[in-house]
């Protein structure tokens, strides 16, 4: 069953001459468990199809269903609550806030309201697993470049998200640490059996997913 069906996606931005079409009939589909990497140069569409996927904007036409549901559908409050449960996100600036590692993981359960003591754990057994378990305290501007995307890797995964989406999400970092997000992201996707799109201009992150698919004037080869 796909979990994940972009069925005729199109993007389209008013200009003063006619609308410019980032994306033009976008469709793919995937199971519970999938990676996918999409590359493709700069201006491609590469992030605007992860917003459209992230439910961050909507489609000019064509539709997202994720678990069968259309974001597009839900009020502003129910997008936006679809959102924190079922979606993590990590981008290439990570957007860690000035606070401890371990609040900046919790934070999309804070909004929820009070944190429950499973919550708390789950949290810091994620930090665990990115090797930051010994770090909670520390605060971002102690980490470095890499321990900061794994700490948002970890934050990414607090809900248990049905889909994991990455944008760019080595491309400040060195060959080697850039492997080893790479790594990081893999083991967490099959550790958590959540979908996973990678957006990178990294061939070698590519590589390592099980599907790559590239973006070409707005259509997807």
């Amino acid at each position: 069953m796909s979990h994940l069906v972009v069925d005729n996606l199109t993007k389209q931005y008013p200009t003063r001459a006619e609308p410019l079409a980032v994306l033009r009939g976008v469709s793919f589909e995937m199971a519970a468990g999938e990676n996918l990497a999409i590359v493709g140069p700069s201006g491609s569409g590469k992030s605007t199809l992860l917003n459209l996927l992230g439910t961050l904007d909507l489609p000019s036409s064509g539709r997202v269903l994720i678990k069968g549901q259309d974001p597009a559908q839900m009020s502003e409050p129910e997008l936006a609550a679809f959102r924190n449960r079922k979606i993590g996100f990590v981008f290439q600036d990570h957007y860690l806030l000035p606070r401890s590692v371990l609040e900046n993981v919790l934070l999309p359960a804070i909004a929820g309201g009070p944190l429950s003591e499973e919550t708390d754990r789950r949290g810091r057994e994620l930090l665990d697993r990115v090797g930051l378990g010994g770090r909670l305290e520390h605060r971002p501007s102690e980490l470095s470049g890499g321990e900061q995307q794994r700490a948002a890797l970890a934050r990414a995964l607090l809900q248990r998200p049905v889909l994991l989406l990455a944008d760019e999400p080595t491309g400040n970092l060195d060959q080697t640490t850039a492997d080893r997000i790479g790594e990081l992201l893999l083991e967490a996707q099959r550790q958590e059996r959540t979908m996973l799109v990678v957006v990178t201009h990294s061939r070698r992150l590519a590589a390592r997913m099980s599907r790559q698919m590239e973006l070409d004037q707005g259509r997807l080869v």
